[in-house]
């Protein structure tokens, strides 16, 4: 669980313009930072698998995001690759 803090810290470092909360930049960014967070549970937790079941989802919804920015811009896609050190997918 991502505190308000951290996520407004998080959209601070993403955000387009002064009030961007939902560009894909921002969405992709938190995503990331709560598959890593469930990521680190799940390494110490191997038997829970509902929590495994929202990870997978995280990462699907993630990589659907992922697909449109980087059919929207790529010059954006690639920026946010490099600073979230994401590797491109196949």
């Amino acid at each position: 669980m991502i505190s308000k803090t951290k996520k407004k810290r998080l959209i601070g470092e993403a955000k387009i313009h002064e009030k961007d909360t939902g560009s894909p930049e921002v969405q992709i960014t938190i995503l990331t930072r709560r598959i890593e967070e469930l990521a680190k549970h799940l390494k110490k937790h191997k038997k829970d698998h509902h929590s495994r079941r929202g990870l997978l989802g995280m990462v699907s919804s993630r990589q659907a995001q992922m697909n449109y920015l980087q059919k929207k811009s790529s010059r954006r896609f690639n920026a946010l690759m490099k600073k979230l050190k994401l590797k491109k997918r196949a």
